[in-house]
């Protein structure tokens, strides 16, 4: 019998059960063609339809019309935070950037190389533990843009609630809970994500931007960096990742039969509470990094009392079927994943394990 297996892995992460089972069942012969998705043009009219597809599919979740596009491209999130401000960032003007966590860090950085950048709110000196309140975002004099990271997968953080920006371009690295719960997507200017994390495989990033947005683009932006050159091709100026799209059409229609954005983050909160649980119930022996009121309902992050019981527990969680489980590199510790496609016997089972290995190790 099949050994069951739950992937808390942060990305490239799991992805919904039933399509894998329609991947696996028509990876020889998609739409009646007799070939597989992996080797058709992607000018073909088989593959423009689920081209269309997904745009209209992801535009449809994100409660979005005409005047947004959806383009489909490569480079993954990190080629966005050189992208944005290839785009925008133009000489004299100043991009602002909310600090919290690695990624953002990593998006400023990247923004300090092209322009002028600007640090609107950073909470580093609580070691990433929250996200910072509207009275410490403090904007520069008329900024081309403000980036922020909705979802910090090191850290276990989440914007519950978006910052004002007035007429402020705001641009989102959404990458870890994008379709994970409704929002108002119309308040962003400029949405991205790769899609190893809550969308498909990795190979592909998504970015949804406002129409408006690409008039706005600098001339002298290289031709296969420049949004506009997407848009006006619709994500065909050059190879797509044609394989990735298309499951990236499948988890969406997926999220759509299973009720949309807002079944979804009902999960979502069940599953996360289950696992919130055992940690504050457990007389610090599980001790979470993120402040609760800034938890994330995707990442949860938290630490044992020595190295050594976190090694413990790697090992037994993964003997047990509970993969993925070790925390981030940079900061150690251990991260459960519970993306749009964990199931809730997952969180269940994980919930039960960390019950039986406290009452075995305090």
């Amino acid at each position: 019998m099949e050994k069951k297996i739950y992937n808390f892995y942060p990305g490239p992460a799991v992805l919904p059960r039933p399509v894998l089972e329609e991947v696996q069942e028509e990876l020889l012969n998609f739409n009646a063609t007799g070939l597989s998705i992996l080797e058709l043009s992607h000018r073909s009219k088989d593959y423009e339809g689920v081209h269309l597809e997904a745009e209209a599919r992801m535009k449809k979740l994100l409660g979005l019309g005409d005047d947004h596009r959806c383009l489909f491209l490569q480079g993954g999130t990190s080629g966005q935070f050189a992208m944005i401000p290839m785009n925008f960032l133009a000489p004299g003007r100043t991009a602002d950037y909310l600090l919290t966590g690695s990624w953002s860090q990593k998006a400023y950085k990247e923004g300090a190389r092209l322009g002028n950048v600007h640090i609107a709110a950073n909470t580093e000196e609580d070691n990433f533990n929250r996200i910072p309140s509207p009275e410490e975002i403090k904007f520069s004099p008329d900024p081309v843009y403000a980036h922020l990271t909705s979802n910090n997968t090191i850290m276990g953080t989440q914007w519950h609630d978006f910052p004002d920006c007035g007429d402020i371009p705001l641009m989102a690295d959404m990458s870890s809970d994008i379709l994970s719960r409704p929002f108002d997507a119309k308040k962003f200017s400029l949405i991205y994500a790769g899609a190893q994390k809550n969308l498909g495989p990795a190979g592909v990033t998504v970015v949804v931007i406002k129409q408006s947005l690409l008039e706005r683009i600098r001339e002298d932006v290289p031709i296969i960096f420049n949004y506009k050159t997407h848009a006006d091709k619709n994500s065909l100026y050059n190879t797509p990742p044609v394989f990735a799209i298309y499951i990236v059409n499948l988890v969406l229609k997926w999220i759509e039969d299973n009720g949309g954005l807002a079944a979804i983050a009902e999960k979502n909160r069940e599953k996360a509470a289950l696992i919130y649980k055992e940690i504050d119930e457990s007389d610090g022996f599980y001790r979470g990094h993120a402040q609760k009121e800034s938890r994330s309902l995707m990442n949860i992050t938290f630490r044992l009392p020595s190295p050594e019981l976190e090694k413990k527990f790697v090992e037994e969680s993964t003997a047990n079927g509970l993969i993925g489980l070790k925390g981030h590199r940079s900061v150690g510790g251990l991260r459960a994943s519970l993306y749009n496609a964990m199931t809730l016997e997952g969180a269940k089972t994980l919930a039960a394990f960390m019950r039986e290995f406290r009452q075995e190790n305090s």
